[in-house]
């Protein structure tokens, strides 16, 4: 494996001596595929269910008996767009095995084979296709799952972010994909999902097409007690150390929150030399580090932000966990106008994923996000 410059990852995975704990539901996750059934992962953004999926992906065996395939839909706004990310991920997934499994795969998945090209230079397979030339999805996403259905070994499908279907231009998508997901034996899909109550909707409610038909499984942040040995461990090996402390305060700070986590562990890692201490004095410089970074991305957003959901989203990065948001103390507390406008700003950040909601709590999604707040505003 090539050297990594810094142990702390924050974008892929790379192999299990990268990846921290989730030991139980890794097991609980492979314990429920290999016995076919199907499994939706919920939790909030960045806690890990992507990094979760590609673990379970790396052992043994799954690696050594399954076709996996793994697609993000979060960008997506139509089935055609669905079919295309997933015709391209089995395709990527085929190309090292050779000719003879690409030409099995456009034998059955005939409507896309206008796409299948070699590269004149290095006599590469490539799939040079785009949305245009997927002229009937529903016909093609059939051909799909008839190609899974008859792969030499059992297929696993990831989709994350499957909330985003609701907002799909065809307003059919749930039930036309329940339909081809129940008649699949071949196959088994993970469903994962960052908007908790439009996934336990999807798939607890009776009048849903999902309903009853999946495993639930929710992620929650990795416990400190197996944190800490991680990060110590990354430290030593590369012939630094870090303050059991400093561990302790970026964990509390984010609440667990992995990718947070991770990411002030990655600066924490770049300001500390070989052969030094990483101390609580590095926990201030490396967040100014981190959020100097993602400051034109935040003044950008909060730009384009109509003032009433300016003022609102304000107010919760103040409160951090913010009650009784409509409330008149609330609304008197920072000075907000009418419940009704509290409401509607409410309805519009919710919209643009920047605000959840708990119950009758509500926070900012993004953490660095609601901290960049605290600190402009």
């Amino acid at each position: 494996m090539a050297a990594i410059h810094n142990p702390f990852i924050v974008g892929g995975y790379i192999s299990p001596h990268y990846f921290c704990d989730r030991e139980k539901e890794t097991e609980q996750l492979i314990r429920n595929i290999t016995n076919g059934r199907n499994v939706v992962i919920i939790s909030t953004r960045r806690m890990g269910k992507t990094g979760l999926i590609r673990h379970c992906f790396y052992q043994n065996e799954i690696k050594e008996h399954y076709h996996t395939f793994f697609i993000d839909i979060y960008a997506t706004s139509s089935l055609r767009e669905f079919v295309f990310a997933l015709g391209k991920e089995i395709f990527e997934k085929l190309k090292p095995k050779g000719m003879k499994f690409i030409e099995r795969f456009f034998s059955v998945i005939s409507s896309l084979r206008a796409g299948f090209k070699l590269d004149s230079i290095t006599g590469e397979p490539t799939f040079d296709i785009g949305l245009g030339d997927i002229h009937a999805a529903e016909a093609t996403l059939d051909e799909i799952f008839a190609y899974l259905e008859q792969a030499d070994k059992p297929c696993i499908v990831a989709i994350d972010e499957l909330q985003q279907i609701g907002n799909y231009a065809e307003k059919n998508v749930e039930a036309i994909l329940r339909t081809k997901v129940q008649h699949c034996r071949n196959t088994h899909f993970i469903f994962a999902g960052s908007q908790k109550h439009i996934m336990m909707n999807m798939f607890n409610s009776p009048a849903r097409p999902f309903y009853q038909s999946v495993n639930m499984m929710q992620l929650q942040s990795i416990p400190l007690i197996a944190y800490k040995p991680f990060v110590e461990r990354l430290f030593l090996e590369n012939e630094k150390s870090i303050e059991p402390e400093l561990i302790k305060q970026v964990y509390d700070f984010f609440e667990g929150h992995t990718w947070y986590v991770q990411l002030m562990f990655n600066e924490l890692y770049i300001l500390t030399g070989k052969g030094q201490l990483c101390d609580r004095s590095l926990h201030d410089t490396a967040l100014t580090n981190i959020l100097q970074m993602q400051d034109f991305t935040y003044q950008e957003i909060f730009s384009r932000l109509p003032e009433k959901q300016k003022e609102v989203l304000i107010a919760i990065g103040k409160e951090r966990k913010a009650t009784g948001v409509a409330s008149g103390k609330f609304i008197k507390k920072y000075r907000l106008s009418t419940p009704s406008s509290v409401q509607a700003a409410l309805k519009g950040l919710q919209e643009k994923n920047l605000v959840s909601q708990e119950q009758n709590q509500y926070e900012i999604s993004d953490k660095l996000l609601g901290v960049w707040l605290q600190k402009n505003y």
